[in-house]
């Protein structure tokens, strides 16, 4: 990308960007609420999170895609922050004294009261998962020279689904779930998450087409710093 186009760049007022990001933090705040429960379907264990988490990875796919690896880090960032600021506030209510009318302290500990452990699984499956996600499909993209949209879609979604479903199915259940079961959680998680990336590839396809027009971008990170730990743009 040359000078003149990281300007306008730079003054460009995206329309789309900030409803976008916002979506992305609310469906990854769900969906680690929902991670919570353990669901099986027969043989088959996975957790909640699976029925929304990969629908974040298509959004992270389309920042990648669209408006390039640097806004995608930042997203993934301000996801971190609601994460850890819904821990916080939580987990404080948790402590303080109910009223003597509150009669569900249990419930609320059961689905609001954060175990360390999953809490410290989540937050590190997502981060590992969603940068390796983007930093796949940034290079994929220069690679293919911007051809084979599919290829990238599918592609890092693959990878970053993997090391996503590894990283939170060791640290959370490590302990509580056998050999097999742990294996059977991180293929089924891995392949159904990927799965719902590949059914709703020509949706994405098309809000790709459609934001690069109204949008008036089409970022390549040719020369960008992958360093995940910048969060500026």
């Amino acid at each position: 990308m040359d000078a003149c186009t990281m300007m306008r760049m730079k003054l460009h007022q995206f329309r789309y960007l900030d409803i976008i990001i916002a979506l992305f933090a609310a469906m990854l705040l769900i969906s680690n609420l929902a991670a919570t429960k353990l669901i099986a379907f027969g043989s088959i264990i996975t957790d909640g999170g699976a029925i929304l988490f990969p629908l974040i990875y298509i959004f992270n796919d389309v920042l990648t895609e669209v408006y390039g690896y640097k806004y995608a880090r930042r997203a993934i960032w301000i996801g971190f922050g609601v994460m850890l600021l819904a821990v916080a506030a939580f987990t404080i209510v948790r402590y303080l004294p109910g009223a003597a009318e509150y009669t569900a302290q249990a419930s609320y500990e059961a689905v609001l009261g954060f175990f360390p452990r999953i809490v410290l699984a989540s937050l590190a499956a997502y981060l590992v998962g969603s940068f390796v996600n983007s930093f796949v499909l940034a290079k994929l993209k220069v690679r293919t020279k911007g051809r084979k949209l599919w290829l990238r879609l599918i592609g890092s979604t693959f990878v970053g689904e993997f090391f996503d479903t590894t990283v939170f199915g060791l640290v959370a259940f490590a302990g509580i779930l056998g050999g097999m079961d742990m294996v059977n959680f991180i293929l089924v998680g891995w392949l159904f998450k990927t799965a719902v990336e590949v059914v709703l590839l020509p949706v994405t396809y098309r809000v790709v087409a459609y934001l690069k027009k109204k949008e008036h971008v089409d970022t390549y990170d040719k020369k960008t710093d992958f360093s995940p730990l910048k969060i500026g743009v």
